[in-house]
Protein backbone atom coordinates (compact mmCIF):
# COMPACT_ATOMS: atom_id res chain seq x y z
CA UNK A 1 0.00 0.00 0.00
CA UNK A 2 1.37 3.07 -0.93
CA UNK A 3 0.59 6.44 1.86
CA UNK A 4 -0.43 8.12 -1.21
CA UNK A 5 -3.43 6.46 -3.45
CA UNK A 6 -5.03 8.67 -5.75
CA UNK A 7 -7.82 6.41 -5.82
CA UNK A 8 -9.06 2.85 -4.44
CA UNK A 9 -11.28 0.06 -6.02
CA UNK A 10 -13.50 -1.37 -4.38
CA UNK A 11 -14.89 -4.66 -5.56
CA UNK A 12 -15.53 -5.84 -9.47
CA UNK A 13 -12.81 -8.22 -9.65
CA UNK A 14 -13.52 -11.29 -12.08
CA UNK A 15 -13.57 -13.23 -15.22
CA UNK A 16 -15.49 -13.12 -18.08
CA UNK A 17 -15.42 -16.02 -20.63
CA UNK A 18 -15.90 -14.51 -24.21
CA UNK A 19 -17.71 -16.04 -27.50
CA UNK A 20 -18.34 -14.04 -30.63
CA UNK A 21 -21.18 -14.67 -32.10
CA UNK A 22 -22.55 -14.32 -35.71
CA UNK A 23 -25.33 -11.92 -34.70
CA UNK A 24 -27.28 -10.88 -31.68
CA UNK A 25 -29.98 -11.49 -30.39
CA UNK A 26 -28.91 -15.09 -32.03
CA UNK A 27 -31.43 -17.49 -32.97
CA UNK A 28 -31.92 -20.73 -31.66
CA UNK A 29 -30.18 -23.32 -33.01
CA UNK A 30 -28.47 -26.83 -31.49
CA UNK A 31 -25.09 -25.00 -32.40
CA UNK A 32 -23.11 -22.87 -33.65
CA UNK A 33 -19.29 -22.79 -34.68
CA UNK A 34 -17.58 -19.61 -33.42
CA UNK A 35 -14.06 -18.58 -33.05
CA UNK A 36 -11.90 -19.59 -30.06
CA UNK A 37 -13.83 -18.95 -26.82
CA UNK A 38 -11.46 -17.67 -24.13
CA UNK A 39 -11.74 -16.91 -20.69
CA UNK A 40 -10.19 -13.68 -19.30
CA UNK A 41 -9.52 -11.50 -16.26
CA UNK A 42 -11.17 -8.15 -16.21
CA UNK A 43 -14.70 -7.15 -15.26
CA UNK A 44 -15.79 -3.99 -14.15
CA UNK A 45 -13.73 -2.82 -11.20
CA UNK A 46 -10.21 -4.84 -12.91
CA UNK A 47 -10.71 -2.28 -16.01
CA UNK A 48 -11.13 0.85 -14.27
CA UNK A 49 -8.24 0.22 -11.79
CA UNK A 50 -6.42 -0.40 -14.90
CA UNK A 51 -7.72 2.23 -16.70
CA UNK A 52 -6.76 4.66 -13.62
CA UNK A 53 -3.56 3.03 -13.75
CA UNK A 54 -2.67 3.36 -16.85
CA UNK A 55 -3.61 7.34 -16.76
CA UNK A 56 -0.82 7.62 -14.07
CA UNK A 57 -2.84 7.55 -11.21
CA UNK A 58 -1.73 5.95 -8.05
CA UNK A 59 -4.62 2.94 -7.55
CA UNK A 60 -5.31 0.39 -5.42
CA UNK A 61 -7.84 -2.37 -6.30
CA UNK A 62 -9.33 -4.57 -3.29
CA UNK A 63 -12.02 -7.33 -4.12
CA UNK A 64 -13.49 -10.85 -2.86
CA UNK A 65 -11.87 -13.88 -4.47
CA UNK A 66 -12.12 -17.35 -4.90
CA UNK A 67 -9.53 -20.24 -4.50
CA UNK A 68 -9.87 -21.06 -8.13
CA UNK A 69 -8.48 -20.94 -11.05
CA UNK A 70 -10.46 -17.66 -11.65
CA UNK A 71 -9.18 -16.66 -8.86
CA UNK A 72 -5.49 -17.16 -9.85
CA UNK A 73 -6.47 -15.09 -13.73
CA UNK A 74 -7.79 -12.26 -11.48
CA UNK A 75 -3.87 -12.03 -9.81
CA UNK A 76 -2.15 -12.67 -12.49
CA UNK A 77 -3.71 -10.06 -14.45
CA UNK A 78 -2.92 -7.45 -11.27
CA UNK A 79 0.05 -8.53 -11.35
CA UNK A 80 1.02 -8.44 -15.15
CA UNK A 81 0.10 -4.63 -15.01
CA UNK A 82 1.89 -4.43 -11.87
CA UNK A 83 -1.43 -3.26 -10.23
CA UNK A 84 -1.70 -3.17 -6.89
CA UNK A 85 -4.35 -5.60 -5.52
CA UNK A 86 -5.80 -7.23 -2.48
CA UNK A 87 -7.68 -10.52 -2.68
CA UNK A 88 -9.76 -11.21 0.22
CA UNK A 89 -11.08 -15.40 0.61
CA UNK A 90 -14.47 -16.05 -0.71
CA UNK A 91 -16.04 -19.24 -0.46
CA UNK A 92 -18.43 -18.31 -3.04
CA UNK A 93 -15.79 -18.09 -5.91
CA UNK A 94 -14.52 -15.92 -8.03
CA UNK A 95 -16.79 -13.62 -9.92
CA UNK A 96 -17.83 -14.45 -13.48
CA UNK A 97 -19.87 -14.16 -16.74
CA UNK A 98 -20.35 -15.35 -20.17
CA UNK A 99 -20.04 -12.46 -23.04
CA UNK A 100 -21.79 -13.26 -26.30
CA UNK A 101 -20.23 -10.07 -28.68
CA UNK A 102 -22.04 -9.39 -32.20
CA UNK A 103 -20.00 -8.21 -34.90
CA UNK A 104 -21.50 -4.66 -34.86
CA UNK A 105 -19.53 -4.84 -31.31
CA UNK A 106 -22.64 -5.06 -29.16
CA UNK A 107 -22.41 -7.16 -25.97
CA UNK A 108 -24.62 -9.77 -24.23
CA UNK A 109 -23.75 -10.52 -20.75
CA UNK A 110 -24.90 -13.67 -18.58
CA UNK A 111 -23.72 -12.90 -14.90
CA UNK A 112 -23.60 -15.76 -12.65
CA UNK A 113 -25.51 -14.75 -9.38
CA UNK A 114 -24.17 -17.52 -7.35
CA UNK A 115 -20.91 -16.37 -6.77
CA UNK A 116 -22.20 -13.08 -4.65
CA UNK A 117 -22.51 -14.36 -1.13
CA UNK A 118 -24.15 -12.23 1.39
CA UNK A 119 -21.46 -13.29 4.10
CA UNK A 120 -18.89 -11.25 2.27
CA UNK A 121 -17.62 -8.54 3.85
CA UNK A 122 -14.93 -6.16 3.55
CA UNK A 123 -12.58 -5.87 6.58
CA UNK A 124 -13.71 -2.62 8.50
CA UNK A 125 -9.63 -1.77 10.04
CA UNK A 126 -8.59 -2.91 6.09
CA UNK A 127 -11.16 -0.56 4.70
CA UNK A 128 -10.45 2.42 6.96
CA UNK A 129 -6.59 1.97 6.75
CA UNK A 130 -6.46 2.52 2.99
CA UNK A 131 -9.33 5.35 2.99
CA UNK A 132 -7.14 7.10 5.06
CA UNK A 133 -4.48 7.09 2.20
CA UNK A 134 -7.19 7.55 -0.31
CA UNK A 135 -7.94 11.15 -2.60
CA UNK A 136 -11.00 8.99 -3.82
CA UNK A 137 -13.03 5.97 -3.80
CA UNK A 138 -14.51 4.12 -6.60
CA UNK A 139 -17.33 0.94 -5.38
CA UNK A 140 -18.53 -1.34 -8.08
CA UNK A 141 -22.31 -2.35 -8.06
CA UNK A 142 -20.36 -6.02 -7.04
CA UNK A 143 -21.00 -7.57 -3.53
CA UNK A 144 -19.77 -6.90 -0.43
CA UNK A 145 -19.89 -2.98 -2.22
CA UNK A 146 -23.38 -2.42 -0.59
CA UNK A 147 -21.94 -2.80 2.97
CA UNK A 148 -19.26 -0.40 2.95
CA UNK A 149 -20.40 2.35 0.26
CA UNK A 150 -22.96 4.20 3.04
CA UNK A 151 -20.24 4.08 5.67
CA UNK A 152 -18.08 6.03 3.29
CA UNK A 153 -20.22 9.00 2.49
CA UNK A 154 -18.83 12.44 4.36
CA UNK A 155 -15.31 11.05 4.76
CA UNK A 156 -12.04 12.79 3.37
CA UNK A 157 -11.87 10.58 0.21
CA UNK A 158 -14.35 11.90 -2.22
CA UNK A 159 -16.65 8.68 -3.74
CA UNK A 160 -17.93 7.93 -6.88
CA UNK A 161 -20.21 4.31 -8.50
CA UNK A 162 -21.07 3.28 -11.84
CA UNK A 163 -24.57 1.77 -11.68
CA UNK A 164 -24.27 0.18 -15.56
CA UNK A 165 -27.85 -0.64 -16.54
CA UNK A 166 -29.88 0.63 -13.44
CA UNK A 167 -33.78 1.53 -14.30
CA UNK A 168 -33.99 4.02 -11.69
CA UNK A 169 -36.28 1.32 -9.52
CA UNK A 170 -33.71 -1.84 -8.68
CA UNK A 171 -33.72 -1.05 -4.71
CA UNK A 172 -30.25 -2.98 -3.82
CA UNK A 173 -28.33 -0.46 -6.04
CA UNK A 174 -30.24 2.79 -4.30
CA UNK A 175 -27.32 2.56 -1.87
CA UNK A 176 -24.59 3.05 -4.62
CA UNK A 177 -26.80 5.80 -6.05
CA UNK A 178 -27.38 7.85 -3.31
CA UNK A 179 -24.39 7.61 -1.06
CA UNK A 180 -21.94 8.35 -3.60
CA UNK A 181 -20.29 11.85 -4.77
CA UNK A 182 -20.25 10.87 -8.20
CA UNK A 183 -22.67 8.93 -10.23
CA UNK A 184 -22.28 6.87 -13.49
CA UNK A 185 -24.83 5.03 -15.43
CA UNK A 186 -26.02 4.23 -18.70
CA UNK A 187 -29.07 5.63 -20.42
CA UNK A 188 -29.96 1.97 -21.72
CA UNK A 189 -32.33 0.83 -19.22
CA UNK A 190 -33.74 4.75 -18.46
CA UNK A 191 -37.07 5.12 -19.37
CA UNK A 192 -37.11 8.59 -18.36
CA UNK A 193 -33.19 10.16 -18.21
CA UNK A 194 -33.95 13.66 -16.79
CA UNK A 195 -36.13 11.89 -14.22
CA UNK A 196 -33.82 9.64 -13.10
CA UNK A 197 -31.19 11.64 -12.70
CA UNK A 198 -32.54 14.52 -11.08
CA UNK A 199 -34.20 11.67 -8.42
CA UNK A 200 -30.36 10.24 -7.72
CA UNK A 201 -29.84 14.37 -7.20
CA UNK A 202 -32.46 14.87 -5.12
CA UNK A 203 -32.21 11.82 -2.67
CA UNK A 204 -28.57 11.36 -2.60
CA UNK A 205 -25.30 13.10 -2.09
CA UNK A 206 -23.90 13.14 -5.46
CA UNK A 207 -23.15 16.69 -6.76
CA UNK A 208 -22.46 14.86 -10.59
CA UNK A 209 -24.62 12.43 -12.26
CA UNK A 210 -23.55 10.74 -15.80
CA UNK A 211 -25.49 8.79 -17.94
CA UNK A 212 -23.56 7.86 -20.63
CA UNK A 213 -25.62 6.94 -24.22
CA UNK A 214 -22.74 4.96 -26.42
CA UNK A 215 -21.77 6.81 -29.76
CA UNK A 216 -24.74 9.18 -29.37
CA UNK A 217 -22.91 10.98 -26.16
CA UNK A 218 -24.68 11.26 -23.13
CA UNK A 219 -26.05 13.48 -20.56
CA UNK A 220 -24.96 14.89 -17.12
CA UNK A 221 -27.01 16.53 -14.32
CA UNK A 222 -24.86 18.92 -11.45
CA UNK A 223 -26.19 19.46 -8.02
CA UNK A 224 -28.27 22.90 -8.48
CA UNK A 225 -28.79 23.05 -11.96
CA UNK A 226 -32.22 22.59 -13.47
CA UNK A 227 -31.09 21.53 -17.24
CA UNK A 228 -29.30 18.49 -18.57
CA UNK A 229 -26.36 19.36 -20.27
CA UNK A 230 -25.94 16.53 -23.57
CA UNK A 231 -22.10 15.75 -24.38
CA UNK A 232 -20.94 14.47 -27.79
CA UNK A 233 -19.23 10.63 -27.81
CA UNK A 234 -15.61 11.28 -29.33
CA UNK A 235 -14.74 9.53 -32.49
CA UNK A 236 -12.83 6.24 -32.24
CA UNK A 237 -8.92 6.34 -33.66
CA UNK A 238 -9.67 2.82 -35.09
CA UNK A 239 -12.58 0.61 -35.96
CA UNK A 240 -15.28 -0.43 -33.33
CA UNK A 241 -14.89 -4.35 -33.01
CA UNK A 242 -16.74 -4.04 -28.34
CA UNK A 243 -18.00 -2.00 -26.66
CA UNK A 244 -17.18 -4.38 -23.30
CA UNK A 245 -14.95 -2.25 -20.88
CA UNK A 246 -16.36 1.04 -22.65
CA UNK A 247 -18.20 2.60 -19.50
CA UNK A 248 -15.37 1.43 -17.11
CA UNK A 249 -13.16 3.41 -19.32
CA UNK A 250 -15.21 6.57 -19.26
CA UNK A 251 -15.19 6.81 -15.82
CA UNK A 252 -11.76 6.20 -15.78
CA UNK A 253 -10.88 9.28 -18.22
CA UNK A 254 -13.28 11.19 -15.98
CA UNK A 255 -12.07 10.78 -12.73
CA UNK A 256 -8.59 11.21 -14.01
CA UNK A 257 -9.64 14.87 -15.29
CA UNK A 258 -11.74 15.44 -11.96
CA UNK A 259 -8.59 14.69 -9.96
CA UNK A 260 -6.22 17.03 -11.90
CA UNK A 261 -9.20 19.43 -11.29
CA UNK A 262 -10.46 20.21 -14.56
CA UNK A 263 -13.53 21.73 -15.71
CA UNK A 264 -16.72 19.83 -15.83
CA UNK A 265 -16.72 19.45 -20.12
CA UNK A 266 -12.99 18.65 -20.00
CA UNK A 267 -13.85 15.63 -17.32
CA UNK A 268 -16.40 14.64 -19.75
CA UNK A 269 -14.51 15.28 -22.94
CA UNK A 270 -12.08 12.67 -21.37
CA UNK A 271 -14.19 9.84 -20.54
CA UNK A 272 -15.68 9.97 -24.24
CA UNK A 273 -12.36 9.66 -25.69
CA UNK A 274 -11.00 6.95 -22.80
CA UNK A 275 -14.53 4.88 -23.53
CA UNK A 276 -14.14 5.44 -27.42
CA UNK A 277 -10.38 4.05 -27.55
CA UNK A 278 -12.02 0.84 -25.28
CA UNK A 279 -13.85 0.17 -27.96
CA UNK A 280 -11.31 -0.25 -30.18
CA UNK A 281 -9.85 -3.36 -27.91
CA UNK A 282 -11.59 -6.95 -28.58
CA UNK A 283 -12.95 -8.23 -25.67
CA UNK A 284 -10.73 -11.71 -25.63
CA UNK A 285 -7.76 -9.04 -24.55
CA UNK A 286 -8.13 -5.98 -21.97
CA UNK A 287 -6.42 -2.98 -22.57
CA UNK A 288 -6.43 0.55 -21.08
CA UNK A 289 -5.67 4.45 -23.23
CA UNK A 290 -2.84 6.15 -21.70
CA UNK A 291 -2.03 9.31 -20.37
CA UNK A 292 -0.39 10.32 -23.55
CA UNK A 293 -2.34 9.52 -25.72
CA UNK A 294 -5.31 11.02 -24.10
CA UNK A 295 -3.68 14.63 -24.01
CA UNK A 296 -2.75 14.48 -27.51
CA UNK A 297 -6.75 13.27 -28.50
CA UNK A 298 -8.19 15.82 -26.30
CA UNK A 299 -5.92 18.28 -27.63
CA UNK A 300 -7.38 17.70 -31.36
CA UNK A 301 -11.11 17.79 -30.12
Amino acid sequence: MSDNTDVLVLGGAGVDTIAYVPELPLPFRDSYVVPPIEARAGQTGDNVALGLHALGLRTMHIDVLGDDPEGALVRAFHQAHQLPFAGLPTAAGTKRAVNMVGPDGRRLSLWDGSREAEEDRFPADLIAEHTAHARHVHVCITPPGQHVVGRLAGGSATVSTDLHNWDGRYEPFEVYAYASDLVFLSATALADVPATLQQIIDKGRAQVVVATAGAEGGHVLVRGETELRRFEAAVPHAPVVDSNGAGDAFVSGFLFGHLAGEPLETCLRYGAIAGAYACTIPSNRVSAIDRATLLRQADRC
